[in-house]
């Protein structure tokens, strides 16, 4: 059964156990004035790979956040590449296939 908290006009707060079928309580039990439920904030969690990779602990280490761009894009601000710059050769392995 749920514990529910209620606060009457004259700032009196009470806590009582009702089952969820049961209506609310309308008068203070200490000075019989109207009441109100108080509602309380419930812990919310956020799961799965659109969060942030450090909300949850894992056993991969954290990954760095996207570099952004002046313009806005998501990409790393790199160098331009000169001209006289040759990309690195693939290494092949020789043998035989698997």
């Amino acid at each position: 059964m749920p514990i529910y908290e209620y606060k009457c006009e004259n700032d009196h707060v009470f806590d009582v156990m009702q089952k969820m079928s049961e209506d609310p309580l309308t008068t203070c039990i200490e000075c019989g004035a109207p009441v109100r439920k108080v509602l309380q904030p419930v812990g919310i969690s956020f799961k799965g790979s659109g969060f942030y990779s450090t909300d949850y602990s894992s056993k991969k280490g954290p990954k760095e956040p996207a570099a952004t761009s002046p313009n806005g894009d998501s990409k790393p601000d790199t160098k331009e590449k000169k001209p006289a710059d040759k990309p690195a050769a693939s290494t092949k392995s020789s043998g035989t296939k698997d």
